[in-house]
């Protein structure tokens, strides 16, 4: 009887006690630069490295870069809660019928979420923790931050993260500077920075480079502060 008791008891008390501190640490996120996240020191714990990353806020982003990755990562940003039901009915669909692995995140939304709350991998438990998290973030943050939160620490090369310092590696200036051609060139690369640099894909890659800058001026921003 004691033991039924107790184990009432924590079924109660764990769940309130995860929402409180997940509130927290969401709440806490909202304001100011994000300069570590689970997914960063996954990096320097299992690779015994450091990383590179400088904050930058999105008023000193180029309104080319942020509609090129908008256009390349998630056209719908602006219309959608956070997730997009296509992707996610298609995912489940290849992963029952053909086994496939889990992809990756389909909205920048819930990019934001595995970074800054989760430690990466690919499984439903993950997946399941950060559906929780894009909810909150969408929520609490807005378009916005959430936006600024993903140009700044988006992984843009094997040890760097940030778009920031990607534009001062492969362009010599910063983010606020970024021209079209180059947005359109780090747009294309953030899928996959490390087996596909930015240089790889100027050289063989403007097909995808020519639709991302087809797309970029038709896509809904986040209005710039006044």
């Amino acid at each position: 009887m004691k033991a039924l008791r107790i184990l009432g008891l924590l079924m109660i008390y764990v769940p309130a006690a995860f929402v409180a501190i997940s509130l927290v640490w969401v709440e806490s996120l909202k304001d100011g630069p994000v300069n570590i996240t689970p997914v960063m020191l996954k990096q320097m714990f299992t690779e015994f490295t450091s990383i590179e990353q400088e904050w930058v806020p999105l008023e000193k982003i180029s309104e080319p870069a942020i509609r090129a990755v908008i256009a390349a990562e998630d056209s719908q940003f602006m219309r959608h809660n956070g997730f997009n039901p296509q992707e996610i009915a298609k995912m489940k669909l290849l992963y029952v019928r053909d086994g496939s692995p889990l992809r990756g995140c389909s909205t920048i939304s819930q990019q934001v979420a595995k970074n800054c709350f989760t430690l990466g991998g690919r499984n439903w438990f993950r997946k399941g923790i950060e559906g929780y998290y894009t909810t909150l973030i969408e929520w609490f943050w807005g378009k916005r931050r959430i936006l600024e939160v993903y140009l700044n620490v988006a992984r843009t090369g094997r040890l760097l993260y940030g778009i920031e310092t990607a534009s001062l590696q492969n362009f010599g200036h910063s983010a606020r500077f970024m021209t079209i051609g180059e947005a359109t060139v780090f747009a294309a690369a953030l899928p996959n920075p490390v087996s596909r640099p930015p240089l790889l894909v100027y050289k063989h890659m403007y097909l995808l480079r020519a639709a991302i800058a087809a797309r970029a001026p038709l896509v809904d921003i986040p209005k710039r502060r006044s």
